[in-house]
């Protein structure tokens, strides 16, 4: 029971029970990142009275006055229509902490945390965190499609725990996913969901798991068709080498681009990007990989004129970063691929990597200064520019740089 003593018109005590994330967390000695409380037996107008500021429009939801902390009155839920959306809340001083924790998805978020360290656990959720299985609270779980992308995405983050899905839950998520209820989704809800899987240490978790219960096939179907090992690999991978969100994703994107031409390829991730109506920097990066990733791999082997070609594809000249994320996505590609697994010393060892940054480096050194200085105008110090970064290469890669 928390309670709260603000007084700017009147001295209310309110009870409050710190609920879901927070006490899952701090249970599995997790870093907290946000609180949010339920509050039993209240009113609108009683939380209004203590400063609370409502900010929750289909439900009564507040943030506390000094902490700024999310406190909502204990509600149950209905579903009225399709969607994560279609649900009608009924607030009210008379619902108890056990009907507005029925109402959650999971059991290991279906529990409460008195000021006094009590854990109200009225759905098993402590023996679910120890059992390591993320199981839903009631049959209700199958009223709000969004769930599917949520347990994907748990399964993700505590992976290195140990969690696993239950398998009736599974069996819930497989029949949302042939229900059709996804589709009520939104392009910008999925690509969220998508994005802070992402961020886990194993999101390759989190589409294993959809392509498990046939949601991939609903929400992404190009990448449910070439759903392998392989693909998983890369994914890990590109984890594995940078927390960029969008380098991982790119990394995703690639698909299996073995199996069409680059070009239908790049068109494809176009429309995939549109679709899923993609941040526009992940956009650039991952239809630039889906272009250029084979040309990377054989980067040691291009000519000057080819190599300056790719540079000016990336404009490196302009967007140096951009290398950079492409040179991570195409080696986790590298590493993905089973024949270099098989047949390479070192798997970790992607000589191109460093010769492209390098080379780029130094022909980014290259600039119209010195041209301008001798007295060239317009195109001629653009064709000298060109030619002194041929002859870099020329010299670069005649020392042995390349090695």
């Amino acid at each position: 029971m928390i309670t709260t003593n603000q007084s700017s018109k009147k001295i209310t005590d309110i009870t409050a029970y710190l609920v879901g994330g927070a006490v899952r967390d701090q249970l599995l000695e997790r870093i907290i990142v946000e609180r949010d409380y339920v509050v039993i037996g209240a009113t609108v107008e009683q939380m209004l009275s203590l400063g609370f500021q409502q900010v929750g429009k289909d439900f009564p939801v507040f943030l506390h006055p000094k902490t700024k902390e999310e406190y909502a009155l204990a509600r149950t839920e209905k579903k009225q229509g399709k969607g994560y959306t279609g649900f009608t809340c009924h607030a009210s001083p008379n619902v108890t902490l056990e009907q507005d924790l029925l109402r959650r998805d999971l059991t290991v978020n279906a529990m409460a945390l008195t000021d006094s360290g009590e854990i109200i656990d009225p759905y098993n959720g402590q023996k679910d965190l120890s059992d390591r299985i993320l199981r839903h609270v009631s049959p209700a779980f199958s009223e709000d499609p969004l769930r599917v992308l949520r347990v994907a995405r748990f399964a993700a983050r505590y992976q290195y725990l140990g969690f696993t899905v239950c398998p009736e839950t599974m069996v819930l998520m497989r029949n949302i996913s042939k229900s059709g209820e996804l589709k009520a989704l939104s392009s910008e809800r999925i690509y969220k969901e998508m994005e802070r899987s992402l961020t886990e240490q194993s999101p390759e978790v989190f589409f294993d798991i959809l392509h498990q219960c046939e949601a991939l096939k609903e929400i992404w179907p190009e990448l449910n068709s070439v759903w392998s090992k392989h693909v998983k690999a890369r994914l890990l991978h590109a984890a594995k080498l940078s927390s960029n969100v969008a380098v991982r994703f790119s990394a995703l994107m690639l698909g299996n681009q073995s199996t069409k031409e680059k070009r239908e390829f790049a068109t494809q991730t176009e429309q995939i990007a549109l679709r899923l109506k993609l941040p526009n920097e992940i956009k650039l990066i991952a239809v630039k990989a889906t272009e250029i990733t084979n040309t990377f791999h054989q980067a040691m082997e291009l000519s000057p004129k080819e190599t300056l070609a790719l540079f000016d594809k990336v404009d490196v000249w302009r967007k140096p970063e951009l290398l950079e994320a492409l040179v991570l996505v195409a080696k986790a590609d590298f590493r993905s691929e089973p024949i270099n697994n098989k047949n390479a010393i070192n798997v970790s060892d992607y000589p191109q990597a460093q010769y492209l940054l390098s080379l780029s480096e130094k022909l980014r050194a290259i600039t119209a200064k010195p041209f301008v200085e001798q007295g060239l105008k317009g195109l001629a110090i653009k064709e000298a520019i060109y030619l002194a970064r041929l002859s870099a290469i020329k010299t670069i890669n005649a020392k042995g740089i390349r090695q």
